[in-house]
């Protein structure tokens, strides 16, 4: 007697779809990340009476315009506007939800196939420190904690995204054919190491002295150092240093710093594109225009003709 043939499991409503397409994501960063987009996207939809599973591209529209239009309420989740950069992430976020769900098959297409999303502008708009600053940077770390120290190290040596340094544990530390080196996980699950330079180690160590296992960045309790937390203390840091503009430096500025200062040491663009872990080299030519637009701005040169005598 044959075999019965069996009905594969589908899913088929909206909370298995989000939870589904969420358990697909390997990164917890990301997880996090599309959690918080999806709410946005269902709390636009139940608000304006739109099935989720059934909204159009009309839909998609009018909800990408409102993230960008304070007189259309913003972020559903927050009520704050937006920037084109962060529209267009999000709608990425909501339209790879939509694939996920024709996969099922639980709708038939995405309605953000072909809507319009903002234009973004063409260069990184993060402010980058100077060499001077990153050291003043890791002078006040070192004088607040070993842990400050080991952070910002890292960030300024490596140009390691936040949740990447956040994310590493002690057992991520390894040797590979005579070099010091960090596994960490990159976007997309992509695993990569990181080598440490000796002024890296030195403070990692110091930063863990007495522990064999755990997070690398650990708080008072044990628990790994979060997001929010690192982007604290950084800009505490950054006060105590001095740094102006102090209140607006990020964990970005840092990763900024490190692409801009590689390039201008005369790294090789591919070679800076593979150790931030960009799949584009378009990304990381973003850096290098806005290196090049400062450094050698015509107003300068209009400057020293015009200059008085």
């Amino acid at each position: 007697m044959g075999r019965v043939p069996v009905q594969a499991q589908r899913l088929s409503t909206l909370n298995e779809l989000l939870a589904g397409f969420l358990a697909s994501k390997r990164s917890v960063a990301t997880r996090d990340a599309y959690r918080a987009d999806l709410q946005s996207w269902v709390l636009w939809c139940d608000g304006a009476g739109v099935e989720v599973l059934a909204a159009g591209i009309h839909h998609a529209d009018v909800y990408l315009r409102a993230l960008a239009d304070p007189h259309l309420g913003g972020d559903p989740r927050t009520g704050r506007v937006l920037a084109p950069s962060s529209i267009g992430r999000r709608a990425s976020a909501i339209h790879g939800f939509y694939r996920y769900a024709a996969r099922q098959p639980a709708v038939t297409g995405s309605p953000f196939t072909g809507a319009l999303r903002p234009a973004t502008d063409d260069e990184s708009m993060t402010s980058g420190l100077s060499p001077d600053e990153v050291r003043a940077l890791i002078r006040a770390a070192r004088t607040d904690s070993p842990r400050s120290e080991a952070l910002i190290t890292l960030l300024a040596l490596n140009g390691l995204r936040i949740s990447e340094a956040v994310a590493s544990r002690i057992e991520d530390l390894d040797t590979d054919r005579g070099h010091r080196v960090l596994r960490v996980r990159r976007k997309g699950g992509k695993r990569a190491k990181i080598p440490l330079t000796p002024a890296a180690i030195r403070s990692l160590n110091a930063s863990i002295v007495g522990r064999t296992s755990g997070p690398a960045f650990a708080t008072s309790t044990g628990k790994a150092l979060d997001r929010s937390e690192a982007w604290r203390l950084l800009r505490r840091l950054a006060k105590n240093a001095g740094i102006p503009g102090a209140e607006r430096i990020s964990p970005h500025s840092m990763r900024h710093t490190y692409a801009t200062t590689a390039l201008d040491a005369g790294v090789p663009l591919r070679d800076v594109q593979d150790s931030m872990g960009h799949t584009d080299p378009r990304t990381t030519r973003l850096y290098d225009r806005s290196r090049d637009n400062l450094d050698r701005n015509a107003t300068y040169a209009v400057a020293a003709v015009l200059a008085d005598d």
